[in-house]
C-alpha cells in the first residue's frame, strides 16, 4: 500500500493557471508562487455572487487517537461533487509546523483525497504563518521597547501584560520564560513566554478580517494591558497596527492550490479550534463562494469546538449562512468512545459501537441547535464489519439522519458519490435554516452557559473568583457584547479529557476569562489549555527526511 506522499508524487499536477481557469480567474489576476501555487487578490470576492453559492461545513465526532479523517473527507467530498457535475471548491486551513513535526505528521488530507503540492502545504507554503509570527512579535518588541524607554513611554504596568511571543513550533521549554536580563541596556526583566503561532491573536484576527483596512483596525484593537494609573492600552496606542498590517499585506490573500483530482482548493489561515475559532478565514470562504457553486469547508475538532465557533463567531461576523453539514465518524472512533482500548479497535465489537454511538448522537443533537440535520459520513476502514456498519445506519435511521459510506482515502471522489448526492439534496432544501446559538448582545455569562449546557451537555457552570473579576474588567472596557470562544480540551465533550462518550451531570469550570479584542471575541478558559504544545517522545520530525535530489519523505 502506497503512503500518502507516494500517492501524491504519483500524480501529475496541473499548472496553477489551469486550476484558476476552472474558477474563471485569468492568469493576470494570480500572484504566482511557483508553478503550482498562487495567491488570489481580494477584488475577486463578489458579495452578490456568493449569495448564490452553497456552503457546506464538515465537522466530526469527538476526536480520538485513531483519527476520523475530517480533512480527507472534505477534500474527497469536493472531488465527489465535481464528479456529479457540480462546480465545487474546498476551502481549508493551513497546517502548522508544530503538529507536522509533532504528532500528526501532516494535514493535507490522505490517500486519494489530498491537496497538492502536499510537501509545500505542510511546510512553509507561501509564508503566511511566518508573516503572522513576525507581525505578532513586532508588537511584542514594541511593547518591551516602550517599557524600556524613559521618555515617550505609556507608563505600562508590566504586571498586567498578557501578550507573549510566538513561534511556529512545538517547544515546551518556551512556555514560561524571563526576558530583559543583562542590565539596563537589555530591557526590563519580566515574566512572559511563547505560544505557538496558530494560537496567536494575530492569526485569529487575520481570519476574521474583511480586508486590509479592517485588519489594520482590528490589530489596533488588540488589548495590551493597563498603565500604573489603570488606563487600558491597546496596540493602536503603540502605533503598532500600521506596521503589523504591512507585514501581512500578502498573507491576507488566500492561497490557490489543487486537489489530487485537479479540482480547485483554497487554503488560508490556521487558528486552532480548542483555543481560537478553528476555521479558515472569512476572506477565503467568501472567495470560494464567489467563484464556485458549492464550497466545502471544515472546522477544527468536533461540533462542540470548531463547528460551534464556525457558526457563532465566523458566520455571524461574515454574514454567512451555511446550507448543509457533514458529520464525520468512524467505526474505530465509535468503539473507542464505547470503552475499547486503542490497540483493540480492529477487533469487531458491535456492543462497543452501540455504546459509542451516544457520542455521535450528541453531535447530531448539537447541530440541531443550529437548525441542521447533518449527513453522517462514515469513513470506512478495512477492519469494519457489516454488523458494525449496520448498527450505525440503524441508529441514524431512527434519528432521521442519512448515512453515507465514505471511501475517499482509497477511491478519491468516486468514494464520495453517495455522500455528495446526499449533501446536494440537503443543501438545496436548506436555504435559510441556519440560526446561531446566542445573540452577541446576551451577557457574557449567558453566552457561556448557552454553549456549556446545550453544546457540551453540562449541568451547570462555575466561575472562579479570578474569572468573575475578568468578566467585570471586560465589561468595563466595553467588550461585553463580543461573542465567546471557549478554550477547552478537544478530547471530551466536557472540560475533562478523561470523560469519553457522552458525559452527563458534569460542571464546566471557568478558571479565567481573557480578552481577544483584536479578533473580536472573549475567551473563557475551562480546564488547563496549552497554547504551546510539546513534542511527543518520538516526534514525526524524526521520520521526515530529504534526499540529495530534494525529495522529501516521511510526511503522511
Amino acid at each position: 500500500m502506497k503512503s500518502d506522499i507516494e500517492i501524491a508524487r504519483s500524480v501529475e499536477m496541473k499548472r496553477i493557471p489551469e486550476i484558476a481557469s476552472q474558477l474563471g480567474i485569468s492568469d493576470d489576476d494570480l500572484v504566482h508562487y511557483g508553478r503550482y501555487k498562487a495567491k488570489l487578490p481580494l477584488h475577486l470576492i463578489n458579495e452578490s455572487t456568493l449569495r448564490k453559492s452553497k456552503l457546506i461545513l464538515v465537522t466530526a465526532i469527538t476526536p480520538t487517537p485513531a483519527g476520523e479523517g475530517k480533512t480527507t473527507t472534505s477534500i474527497g467530498l469536493t472531488q465527489g461533487l465535481n464528479r456529479i457535475g457540480k462546480k465545487a471548491t474546498v476551502v481549508l486551513r493551513e497546517p502548522s509546523l508544530g503538529p507536522v513535526f509533532g504528532v500528526k505528521g501532516g494535514a493535507a488530507g490522505g490517500g486519494w483525497s489530498q491537496v497538492l503540492p502536499m510537501e509545500d502545504i505542510n511546510l512553509h507554503f507561501t509564508g503566511d504563518l511566518n508573516a503572522v509570527e513576525k507581525a505578532h512579535n513586532l508588537l511584542s518588541a514594541l511593547i518591551d521597547n516602550n517599557i524600556q524607554n524613559k521618555k515617550n513611554n505609556l507608563g505600562l504596568d508590566a504586571r498586567t501584560i498578557r501578550w507573549k511571543r510566538v513561534i511556529d513550533m512545538n517547544d515546551r521549554s518556551l512556555r514560561h520564560i524571563v526576558i530583559g536580563l543583562g542590565g539596563e541596556t537589555s530591557g526590563v526583566p519580566r515574566e512572559t513566554g511563547f505560544d505557538i503561532t496558530a494560537a496567536s491573536e494575530v492569526m485569529a484576527t487575520l481570519c476574521l478580517s474583511k480586508n486590509l483596512e479592517d485588519l489594520k483596525t482590528r490589530l489596533g484593537n488588540i488589548f495590551i494591558g493597563y498603565t500604573f494609573e489603570g488606563k487600558p492600552i491597546f496596540a493602536r496606542d503603540l502605533k503598532a497596527n500600521g506596521s503589523m498590517t504591512a507585514l501581512l499585506k500578502d498573507a491576507i490573500m488566500p492561497n490557490l492550490v489543487q486537489t489530487i483530482e485537479g479540482n480547485p482548493a483554497i487554503i488560508h489561515g490556521g487558528p486552532f479550534a480548542n483555543i481560537a475559532q478553528g476555521t479558515n478565514s472569512i476572506i477565503a470562504t467568501k472567495m470560494g463562494m464567489s467563484l464556485s457553486d458549492f464550497v466545502v469547508t471544515e472546522a477544527g475538532f468536533a461540533s462542540d469546538l470548531g463547528a460551534e465557533k464556525f457558526f457563532d463567531i465566523k458566520c455571524q461576523y461574515g454574514g454567512l449562512s451555511p446550507n448543509a453539514v457533514v458529520l464525520v465518524a468512524t467505526i474505530r472512533a465509535l468503539k473507542y468512545h464505547g470503552g475499547i482500548k486503542l490497540a483493540d479497535l480492529n477487533t469487531p465489537n458491535v456492543d462497543a459501537v452501540n455504546k459509542g454511538l451516544e457520542n455521535l448522537e450528541k453531535h447530531i443533537e448539537n447541530l440541531g441547535f443550529f437548525h441542521f440535520k447533518p449527513v453522517v459520513a462514515l469513513n470506512k476502514f478495512s477492519s469494519d464489519t457489516e454488523d458494525e456498519i449496520n448498527a450505525v445506519k440503524e441508529r441514524c435511521d431512527s434519528l432521521g439522519v442519512k448515512v453515507a459510506l465514505s471511501e475517499v482515502w482509497e477511491k478519491g471522489g468516486e468514494g464520495a458519490i453517495e455522500l455528495a448526492e446526499y449533501v446536494v439534496e440537503q443543501a438545496n432544501s436548506c436555504t435559510t435554516c441556519f440560526q446561531p446559538l446566542y445573540k452577541f448582545s446576551d451577557s457574557i455569562e449567558e453566552k457561556i452557559e448557552a454553549v456549556a449546557t446545550k453544546i457540551y451537555g453540562a449541568k451547570n457552570v462555575e466561575y472562579s473568583l479570578a474569572a468573575k473579576e475578568d468578566i467585570k474588567h471586560i465589561q468595563s472596557l466595553g467588550f461585553g457584547d463580543l461573542p465567546i470562544c471557549i478554550a477547552k480540551t478537544q478530547n471530551s465533550l466536557s472540560d475533562n479529557p478523561a470523560l469519553k462518550g457522552r458525559p452527563t451531570g458534569f460542571t464546566v469550570k471557568i478558571r479565567e476569562v481573557q480578552l481577544a479584542s483584536g479578533a473580536g471575541f472573549v475567551v473563557p478558559i475551562a480546564g488547563t489549555i496549552m497554547r504551546m504544545p510539546g513534542l511527543p517522545t518520538i516526534p514525526s520530525a524524526e521520520l521526515i527526511d530529504i534526499d540529495k535530489d530534494g525529495n522529501i519523505s516521511g510526511l503522511f
